[in-house]
C-alpha cells in the first residue's frame, strides 16, 4: 500500500471512529467504462471530466474507456490499481463480474464508486439513476396510452447489464398491472443506435402488428425508422436524449414520453468519490437519483420538454446534463469535455 493510499485508509478509519483526518490537496481519479460509441456513455465521460476539472481537487484522470466485457474491465481496474490512483469511478459491465478487482482496490485503500449500475461487492459505493423506476414510469405511461391493451415492442439494453436487469423488473412490474398488454417482440439493442434501428426496421417489415414501443434509451432512431417506413406512428417511450426530446416536440402525430436518465451521473460519481476521499463518508452505500417522465400528451409534460430541449447538444446526449446537489460544472464545461490537464 502506498503512502497516499494509507492516508486515505486512515482518513476513512478516523471518520468511522468519529474523528477527522486531513484531506489531500489533489487526487488522481481512475475511470473504467466498457461501452464506446454510445451517446449516453460519452456524456457520462464528459461529465466526469468536467466535474473533475471544476472541483479543483483532481490532478489528473486515468481513463480506461473501451468496448469490452467484465473480463476486460477486470484487467482495466487492475491496471488502475497498479497506476496508484486514489479512487476509481466505474460503470460496471455487470453486477458481479468485477467484484474481485473492486476488493483488490478497496484493500489497497482506493475508493471505488460504481455509477449508473450497481455492483454486489459491499465495499463499493453506488450512485445510480433508479433504473427500475425508470422502466416502470415509462411502461405504465405507454400502456395507458395504448388503452390498457395491445401489442408492445420491448427494446431492451445490453444482456447481463445490471441496469438492463433493473429495467426489466420495472417493465414487468408495469406489465403485471396491465394483463391485456402483450409483448409482440423483445430484443436486446446493446444500447447501439444502428443495431436498434435495424431491429425495428426488420420488425416493421415482418408485418406483425404493434401498438407501442418501449425503448431502453435508444429512441430517436426508432422514430426515424417509423417516419422513414411511412407506417402509422405509435406511442414511443425513450429517455431524455436531445434528439428524442426534439422529436417529441416537432414530429407531427407522434405521441411519446421521455424518462430522465442523466449521463451526468458520471460527474456525480466523481463528486461522491472526492467527498469520500475528503473524509465525508455518506450514511448509505447506495444513492439513487429519482427519474421524471416528460410526455408530449399533457400540458405540464410538454412544458417540461420545451424547457429542457437544447439544440446545442449531440442528439444522443441526455438534456439533463447536470444533477443538482452533485455536479457543479456549467453547460459550456460539459460540452467542452475537458478534464484536468487537457
Amino acid at each position: 500500500m502506498t503512502h497516499r493510499h494509507r492516508a486515505v485508509a486512515l482518513a476513512a478509519l478516523l471518520v468511522g471512529m468519529g474523528g477527522m483526518a486531513a484531506a489531500q490537496d489533489t487526487y488522481t481519479i481512475g475511470i473504467s467504462n466498457t461501452v464506446q460509441g454510445n451517446g449516453w456513455r460519452e456524456q457520462m465521460i464528459c461529465a466526469m471530466k468536467a466535474q473533475a476539472l471544476d472541483s479543483g481537487k483532481v490532478a489528473s484522470l486515468n481513463i480506461a474507456h473501451r468496448n469490452t466485457d467484465a473480463a476486460g474491465q477486470l484487467e482495466d481496474i487492475r491496471n488502475l490499481i497498479q497506476a496508484g490512483v486514489d479512487a476509481i469511478v466505474v460503470n460496471p459491465a455487470n453486477p458481479e463480474g468485477i467484484n474481485d478487482a473492486i476488493k483488490e482496490a478497496t484493500a489497497a485503500g482506493i475508493v471505488v464508486v460504481a455509477v449508473d449500475q450497481a455492483v454486489t461487492e459491499p465495499s463499493a459505493y453506488v450512485i445510480s439513476n433508479n433504473q427500475e423506476e425508470y422502466a416502470y414510469l415509462g411502461a405504465k405511461w405507454l400502456f395507458e396510452q395504448m388503452g390498457g391493451s395491445g401489442d408492445v415492442v420491448y427494446m431492451r439494453g445490453a444482456a447481463g447489464a445490471s441496469a438492463d436487469d433493473d429495467r426489466d423488473r420495472g417493465f414487468k412490474r408495469a406489465l403485471e398491472e396491465y394483463p391485456e398488454i402483450n409483448v409482440a417482440q423483445e430484443v436486446f439493442t446493446g444500447w447501439q443506435q444502428d443495431q436498434a434501428k435495424q431491429q425495428i426496421l426488420d420488425f416493421i417489415a415482418s408485418g406483425i402488428p404493434f401498438d407501442g414501443i418501449w425503448t431502453s434509451g435508444i429512441d430517436n432512431v426508432i422514430v426515424d425508422a417509423l417516419v422513414e417506413s411511412e407506417v402509422p406512428l405509435v406511442p414511443v417511450v425513450g429517455a431524455d436524449n436531445a434528439g428524442f426530446v426534439g422529436q417529441l416536440l416537432d414530429v407531427e402525430g407522434l405521441q411519446g414520453a421521455a424518462v430522465t436518465n442523466p449521463g451526468s451521473v458520471g460527474g456525480a460519481g466523481v463528486a461522491l468519490a472526492l467527498q469520500i476521499l475528503d473524509g465525508q463518508v455518506p450514511a448509505e452505500q447506495t444513492v439513487l437519483v429519482t427519474p421524471e417522465l416528460w410526455d408530449n400528451a399533457s400540458e405540464d409534460g410538454r412544458a417540461k420538454l420545451e424547457g429542457a430541449q437544447n439544440p446545442d447538444l449531440d442528439p444522443e446526449w441526455p438534456v439533463s446534463v447536470s444533477i443538482p446537489g452533485w455536479t457543479t460544472y456549467d453547460m459550456a464545461e460539459i460540452i467542452a469535455c475537458k478534464g484536468p490537464g487537457e
